[in-house]
Formats: C-alpha cells, sequence, structure tokens
C-alpha cells in the first residue's frame, strides 16, 4: 500500500492520509524506532551525543511527525473512523514512548556523555540539551526498578487514553448540542449571526436558526440576544458540558477522578509529594508555595477592582436592564450592554472594520517590518479546502522581488467546523533540525482557530477578540519559525519551560491596541474605511473594561489547577476544591449546576496540568518586553531585532530567564502588567 504517513519527507500530505493508513504506518514507523534504539544501545553506537542522534533522533523525529499528521487530523477533522483509528494507535505510540524514556541503558549512555571530557567541548544549545534529556530521563522514571518502573509505565499510558477520552467527550458535547430558534427568539442577535444560523438549520431541513455551543454562535447570542430564557438554555447547555447532568457515557467526571489519582500514583513514585512538584521542575516557578503567593498576590491586587467592576455592572442591569437579580447567564449581555453606554460603541460596529484578508495583510506586514522576514503564499496539501498555506523567507539585502531563504512554512486553519476542537492552538508540524545527514530541515507550524466563516460574499468579519487570538497564536508560531537553534531537543519551542511559552503569544496581542497598527489592520466591509480614529479611542478607553473580573478569572482557574494537582487527595472532591477556590479569590456566585471543570481542557488534556498559572506568569514577562516597544515605537525594527534574535531564535537553547535578560538588561518586573491592566 502506497502509504502517505510512510512518505512525509517533505510535508504531510494530508489530503490523502486515511485512517486504514494509521495502523500499518505506525506498526512499521515503531519498528524502525525500536530497533533504532536497540542499536545505540548497544556496542557499535557510542556515548557521544552526535552518534546517538544519527540512529536514534532520525527514527523517532519520523515516528514523531507521522503520528503528529494523525493527532493533527484528529483534532481539526474528527471523524468515526479516524478516532477508532488513533484510540487504537494511541497505547502503542505512548508505550514506545514511556519505555524509551525510562531506558536505563540509554539514561546511562547519557550519563556517560556528560561525564566524559568532551561534554564540556559542546556547543551551548547542545550543552542544554544534554542536561534537559538527562533530567527528563529522571522524570520518565528511568532510575526506578522493577514493580515500581511497571507501574509507572502503565500509569503514563492510561493517562494518556483517558486524556483522550476527556477531549472526545468534550468535542462530542459541543458538537452534540443543537437548540432550534425562532425568529423572536433571537432579538438583538447581530444579522451575521442570524444568517448563519438559519442558514444550519436549512441545511439540517429546519424551520428557524440552529444555535449550537461552537464560539462563533455561542458568543453572539450570550452577548447580545434580550431574550433572558435563551441565553440561560445555551449557558446551561454549555457549562454542562461532559458532565454527569448530560449523557452518561459523555461524563468526564470520573475520568478526571481517575487521572488526578493516576498523577499524584506517579509523582510519589517519582520521590515527590504531588504532581505538582514534578509539573514544576522543568518550569522556571520554582515550589507551589511561590506559583500560590504569585496567584494570591495577583488577586489581592485586582480584587478592589473586581468589586467595583461587579458592583457597577449590578447597578446598571437593574436600572437600565431590568435585571435586579444578576445571574451568570446575564454577564456577558449587562456586560455589553454598560459598555455600549459607558463608551458608546459596540463589538459588532468594531467588526465591520475588520475583514479578514484585511486583518491578514496587515498581521503580515507587521511581522514582516519588525522582524525582518517575508511572508509568501505557498503551496501544500490539506486537510480542509479553507486552510491556506505560506512559506516565511529571511530578507535578502538588494533582491529585487524581496525575495529570500527559505526559514519557516504554516498553515492557517481559521473557521469553526463540525469535527473540530474547540479554541484555537499551534501544533508543530515539524521543527527546525541540522539533521546527521548534512541538511537543515526548517520548521513548519499549523495555525488553528475558530472563527466564523464567510457568509454569502462577503470576507469573514473578525472581532476584536479574534483580532487578539489570531495575533497570539502567530506569536506562538513565530516561536517555532523564527529560531535558528539547529539542535532538535532545543529548537523553537522544545526546551522552554512552560511557563514562559505564552511570553511571544501575549506580547504579540499588544499590537492589537496601537493606533499605528490597527489602521493597517482595518478596512470597512462596505466603504473600505479605515477604523475611524474617534473609535479606536473609544476601544482604548474600554480596554481594562472589567480588567478586575477578568483577572481574578485566570487566578481562579489557575489556582483551581494547582490545589487539584498539589493536594493529594484532591481527585475525591474536585467540586469541593473549585468551590474553595471560588470563595477565597472571586467576587461571582457560579450556579450550583456550573460543572467547568468538566470541559477545563488545558489541565486535563492539554499539558497545562499544574500549569494553567503560565498564562498569568508569562503575562508578566510579555508586558514587561512589550514596555521596550513603548519606549522605542510599536513598529520599531531595532527593538524587533533584538526580541527576535534574543527570545525567538534562541528557543530552549538557554533558560527563559537568561533569554529574556538578555533581551531586557534586567530580570522582568511585575510593575508594566498591573500599568497595561489599569491596575498600577
Amino acid at each position: 500500500m502506497d502509504n502517505p504517513l510512510l512518505h512525509i519527507d517533505d510535508l504531510p500530505a494530508f489530503d490523502a492520509i486515511r485512517p486504514e493508513h494509521v495502523t500499518p504506518a505506525v506498526d512499521a514507523l515503531l519498528a524502525e524506532a525500536d530497533a533504532a534504539l536497540e542499536r545505540v544501545l548497544g556496542p557499535e553506537v557510542p556515548a557521544d551525543y552526535a552518534a546517538i542522534s544519527a540512529v536514534l533522533d532520525v527514527a523517532t523525529e519520523r515516528l514523531g511527525r507521522s503520528w503528529g499528521a494523525v493527532s493533527h487530523l484528529n483534532a481539526v477533522a474528527d471523524t468515526p473512523a479516524l478516532r477508532a483509528a488513533y484510540t487504537e494507535n494511541l497505547p502503542k505510540v505512548t508505550e514506545f514512548y514511556t519505555r524509551l524514556g525510562a531506558n536505563e541503558r540509554l539514561y546511562a549512555k547519557y550519563k556517560a556523555i556528560a561525564a566524559s571530557p568532551a561534554a564540556t567541548a559542546l556547543a551551548g544549545p547542545r550543552r542544554k540539551a544534554l542536561a534537559n534529556a538527562l533530567r527528563d530521563f529522571v522524570l520518565s522514571g528511568a532510575e526506578l526498578q522493577g514493580e515500581a518502573k511497571t507501574r509507572f509505565a502503565a500509569i503514563q499510558e492510561r493517562a494518556a487514553e483517558l486524556e483522550q477520552q476527556y477531549r472526545e467527550h468534550v468535542l462530542d458535547a459541543t458538537d452534540g448540542f443543537a437548540y432550534f430558534a425562532s425568529a423572536d427568539e433571537l432579538d438583538g442577535v447581530p444579522a451575521d449571526v442570524l444568517q448563519a444560523t438559519r442558514e444550519a438549520a436549512q441545511a439540517d431541513a429546519k424551520q428557524g436558526h440552529k444555535l449550537t455551543l461552537h464560539a462563533p454562535v455561542y458568543g453572539p447570542v450570550m452577548q447580545y440576544a434580550s431574550q433572558r430564557r435563551l441565553r440561560e438554555t445555551l449557558y446551561t447547555a454549555y457549562v454542562t458540558r461532559a458532565s454527569e447532568l448530560g449523557p452518561s457515557e459523555r461524563d468526564n467526571g470520573p475520568l478526571m477522578q481517575t487521572l488526578l489519582a493516576l498523577r499524584q500514583e506517579a509523582a510519589a513514585l517519582l520521590g515527590h509529594a504531588s504532581y505538582a512538584e514534578v509539573s514544576l521542575v522543568p518550569k522556571m516557578a520554582r515550589s507551589t508555595q511561590e506559583v500560590g503567593s504569585f496567584l494570591r498576590g495577583l488577586a489581592t491586587r485586582a480584587r478592589p477592582y473586581a468589586e467595583r467592576d461587579l458592583a457597577e455592572l449590578s447597578a446598571f442591569a437593574a436600572s437600565a436592564l431590568g435585571l435586579p437579580e444578576l445571574q451568570a447567564w446575564d454577564l456577558a449581555y449587562a456586560s455589553e450592554k454598560l459598555k455600549e453606554a459607558r463608551y458608546a460603541f459596540s463589538d459588532q460596529e468594531v467588526k465591520r472594520y475588520f475583514t479578514e484578508p484585511r486583518v491578514l495583510a496587515g498581521l503580515f506586514e507587521i511581522v514582516q517590518t519588525v522582524f525582518e522576514v517575508t511572508i509568501r503564499p505557498d503551496r501544500a496539501p490539506v486537510w480542509d479546502d479553507s486552510v491556506r498555506f505560506y512559506r516565511v523567507e529571511r530578507k535578502l539585502a538588494g533582491a529585487e522581488d524581496g525575495a529570500g531563504t527559505l526559514l519557516a512554512q504554516f498553515y492557517l486553519d481559521l473557521y469553526a467546523r463540525s469535527g473540530k476542537q474547540p479554541g484555537a492552538w499551534m501544533d508543530d508540524v515539524r521543527v527546525r533540525w541540522a539533521r546527521p545527514d548534512g541538511s537543515v530541515q526548517m520548521p513548519v507550524a499549523a495555525l488553528t482557530c475558530n472563527f466564523a466563516p464567510p457568509l454569502g460574499k462577503e470576507p469573514a468579519l473578525l472581532t476584536h477578540d479574534d483580532v487578539i487570538t489570531l495575533f497570539h497564536e502567530f506569536g506562538h508560531g513565530l516561536h517555532l519559525m523564527l529560531t535558528r537553534i539547529d539542535d532538535i531537543g532545543v529548537s523553537g519551542l522544545s526546551g522552554v519551560e512552560w511557563d514562559a511559552v505564552e511570553l511571544p503569544s501575549q506580547f504579540m496581542e499588544n499590537f492589537c491596541w496601537e493606533w499605528s497598527v490597527l489602521e493597517r489592520l482595518s478596512a470597512h466591509v462596505q466603504t473600505g474605511q479605515a477604523l475611524p480614529r474617534e473609535l479606536f479611542d473609544k476601544m482604548v478607553a474600554a480596554k481594562n473594561f472589567q480588567s478586575g473580573l477578568a483577572t481574578l478569572r485566570q487566578v481562579e482557574m489557575g489556582l483551581f489547577d494547582m490545589r487539584i494537582h498539589a493536594e493529594p487527595g484532591t481527585e475525591e472532591r474536585v467540586q469541593q476544591v473549585l468551590d474553595e477556590v471560588r470563595r477565597e479569590v472571586g467576587v461571582l456566585e457560579a450556579p450550583a449546576f456550573n460543572r467547568f471543570q468538566h470541559s477545563f481542557s488545558h489541565i486535563f488534556a492539554g499539558g497545562y496540568s499544574a500549569g494553567y498559572y503560565s498564562y498569568k506568569w508569562a503575562e508578566v514577562l510579555s508586558a514587561d518586553a512589550w514596555s521596550v516597544f513603548e519606549e522605542a515605537g510599536a513598529l520599531s525594527v531595532a527593538a524587533g531585532r533584538r526580541l527576535r534574535e534574543e527570545i525567538l531564535e534562541a528557543g530552549g537553547s538557554r533558560t527563559a530567564l537568561e533569554n529574556f535578560t538578555a533581551f531586557r538588561g534586567r530580570e522582568p518586573r511585575i510593575d508594566a502588567l498591573l500599568r497595561h491592566q489599569g491596575m498600577a
């Protein structure tokens, strides 16, 4: 069989990969990787970093790229057949990587490399990669023996299965809900949402408007629908997804309980008091106490602003909206009405100025200017007709057509659709690597969002929040694509502390609040005129609208995540811990039926377990980094070059603190973050 998963020498043939390709490819690639592992463990491969990499990294990178293509399709183009193939092969892949990370003989070879005189002569990035490898062997159970090692491996495999089930339950619960509303029920909902939901109902041969829990529908309905009962209906469905309050086969409650217990057991096997301790070993934060103090300190700063926000919202809702008692399903609606009253504009008014073609062109122009690169359309097989592909080049001085040397490529998948996981994220399709054969492999990113698609002849329209999300994900992409590090273990995001990976993404968000930038990003869908300065000034005035509430919400999620992973026994009282955290740091009371944790994929299935605090932690770094551009100018080429060279190009070859200090000239301070959020 001509299996495209066995021929990913360049880019994956996403349009040709079928479910029936997965098992044969995985079996063949696992056999190759196993053979490579046995070879490097033998006497013919010396205890030499390059010699091991030439055999083992080649095989595991090939396996990783093919499995990565399958995983990506599973997230963006889910079908029953593909899900079955993915689920069938996940245990095999997990077992191999668990066994690889815990291999005592391979660990011994790496320790021999570190102890050899040649280790001192290694270049800085390779020394960092070697140190990371030794650390990761310990975290992967390489020092465990006997039954402990066997149990640790079983835990990894079972946890991977449960995390996949958790993701599937959230996707199925999101896709599985539909409410067909009459036109009368949708009073206040924007015209483009009415058109899209009407067309969705017609596609199902139904009358009225099909409302779903996908962001392009759920968000605007909660924000603009004047019918309180409709908002309550959608809110209830959204916050009870994948819980015991829905179909039992999609209940994530038992999965969370088992996952937390397994994570704590694995931590104990490694000699740690909690899973959170293990999680923090490769991060910037040094202890669970430091994280707790950081989050609680932020909460203390934000609480007076949050209390003021809530008091103002409650008073407005009672006097202007006839809502004497605010409920959870009223918050988005009342907040939008208050913002419109206070600042005399609406998100829908702003949205008419952000057409997707203009926003993309503006984003590319900014990146090209600040980071001295060129972005061009390119061609590649894609998984959906709406997906686009681009190349990033280093500008060559004197080149008349602007052509340059290839640095990276990226896919752009912008629209929400059935079978696609909610949210926004960046995947690496391929990382930069100086391969043992002498070639340099250039990185490839996949940037995924869930925006509303175009309607009729109009281009897709983005809210300002959508624009911020796009810039955020592009920041992750730049971290992967602009690296100049050739060692695969510390190239791009590889080896970067998890609580620092959000620095480039959150940094990029700042461009979305600059007048010189928004002029370039905006063109009214009908007139083509740029965003009026008067409207921009209103947006800036409203920038920190309810920032106190927003900060406490992030603190709440981060503290909940840290507590359930830092306190043994929390698997038996997940809801209780969440309630305690809400009482400690929150000012809003959630309904008793709210099951937010059942769809908190970031920490239960997305790599952020005991790490959700990273968003606020990295926001300190990004705000402080942006202050350089505040001084030099938002489009400063000199400041952009420094950021590119010291942070983006350096990747994981140094610690995040070393990278930041090299750029900023000092360690980070929290002042800029508090000032940016109006809480200085």
